[in-house]
């Protein structure tokens, strides 16, 4: 990759558009342009409008442009949503050289070994991530090649989708007049610009709050372990707010982005929110204790749906990094002490754990974490040619997302 070309990731989410390009330059990662566009043509992570979508894809795309004074052709994708599922596997296959030495070739066939999971005729295999490899029984090894063995076996982490909906958002792209890179599980990128190596190796959990869902990564020796959508996000607080409050969504958001705090206990009982501060037409007061208890009472339901994940993969209050939160939803005040009571774990904001010149105002805005951890997937694996996706095309869907296992490489130690 020429040291000016720009890379680009493309956080499509069910409130906002966001896209981000970046080069290297002297060695350090220059953010060119952050862009985003409200979107309202996804329901928690699914396509249910097409053309709103290309609209909105449009619209980020059109500001990035006329930012970076040059057109931009192809895009690295995060893709998310409740559709998302995941599950280990192991593949296992003979060391073909005579003389027993690993080739890299033997470790392709082995990752392929461990795509051959059962997979519902409307499910499509997004990812093989490969944990560790095992030769001859010995464990623990994160790169074969070179080593000699009769029988290789990997560990591997398999992430896959619904079908319809990765077309359907593959052709929203398109329609935008973008070419696709790659597709990465969003969460996976953020966590490429959240979570450092000495995280990722005690054990951590990246928990992105969206609009329409709660996306979750959880990491142990350096591997990732485990990875979900919950069908629950930030939105819901906010329709919470609007019931209760009985105002419309517009005034909710804004009442919950102002006055919203995650713990009531935290809040003076004899603050009020006038509501006719915020929108003229309309009428009512209420303590911003108040407020805070329907808050609590949908963030409760979202850390009980999180423990419930981690108890399933034994993990429940036993991750000494905690977790980290990213999102939109990340920047309820609050919420870390919240998440401490909560999922018995230490908690903090996700932060870059990387430097960048440039758009470095924004950087750290948990709005564009997703896109910005896309773009730095894609300055890494841009310098692999052998790592690139070719064109993504409709027709030959099935047989090229699979080949984006090679990305997940870098999560070996």
């Amino acid at each position: 990759m020429a040291q000016n070309d720009l890379v680009a990731g493309l956080d499509i989410g069910s409130a906002k558009v966001a896209l981000c390009t970046a080069k290297m330059q002297e060695g350090l990662i220059h953010l060119v342009t952050l862009s985003k566009a409200p979107n309202a043509g996804l329901r928690k992570g699914l396509v249910v409008d097409m053309e709103e979508t290309v609209s909105a894809i449009s619209m980020a795309l059109e500001e990035t442009e006329r930012k970076a004074g040059q057109p931009l052709a192809s895009v690295f994708v995060g893709i998310g949503g409740a559709h998302i599922s995941s599950t280990n596997s192991r593949g296992v296959i003979a060391v073909s050289r005579a003389d027993g030495e690993i080739t890299p070739s033997d470790v392709e066939r082995v990752v392929e070994a461990a795509r051959a999971v059962a997979m519902p005729p409307n499910r499509e295999i997004l990812h093989v991530i490969p944990r560790h490899f095992i030769v001859d029984s010995q464990n623990g090894i994160t790169d074969p090649v070179g080593m000699t063995g009769i029988r290789l076996e990997v560990e591997a982490h398999v992430v896959g989708g619904s079908t319809s909906a990765i077309k359907n958002l593959v052709k929203c792209i398109e329609q935008a007049g973008l070419q696709i890179d790659g597709m990465i599980f969003a969460p996976l990128a953020a966590a490429k610009m959240l979570l450092s190596k000495k995280q990722k190796e005690i054990g951590v959990i990246l928990v992105d709050i969206g609009a329409g869902t709660t996306s979750l990564a959880v990491f142990e020796e350096g591997d990732i372990i485990h990875c979900n959508v919950l069908p629950i996000g930030s939105l819901h607080i906010t329709n919470d707010i609007a019931i209760g409050l009985k105002t419309s969504l517009e005034v909710a958001e804004k009442v919950k982005l102002q006055f919203g705090h995650a713990l009531p206990d935290e809040v003076r009982a004899t603050e009020i929110i006038d509501l006719a501060k915020i929108k003229s037409e309309e009428r009512g007061r209420v303590t911003r204790k108040e407020l805070s208890e329907i808050i609590q009472a949908r963030l409760d339901e979202i850390f009980t749906l999180i423990k419930n994940d981690l108890r399933q993969i034994s993990k429940e209050g036993m991750l000494p990094a905690g977790v980290v939160f990213t999102g939109g939803g990340s920047k309820l005040e609050g919420l870390c002490e919240a998440a401490k009571e909560g999922l018995k774990l230490p908690a903090q904001i996700g932060t870059p754990v990387f430097e960048a010149s440039g758009m470095v105002d924004k950087f750290d805005d948990p709005v564009y974490s997703t896109a910005v951890g896309l773009t730095l997937w894609g300055l890494e694996e841009g310098e692999k040619p052998q790592y690139r996706l070719p064109q993504l095309k409709i027709k030959d869907f099935g047989g090229i997302l699979g080949k984006t296992k090679d990305f997940f490489k870098q999560f070996l130690p």
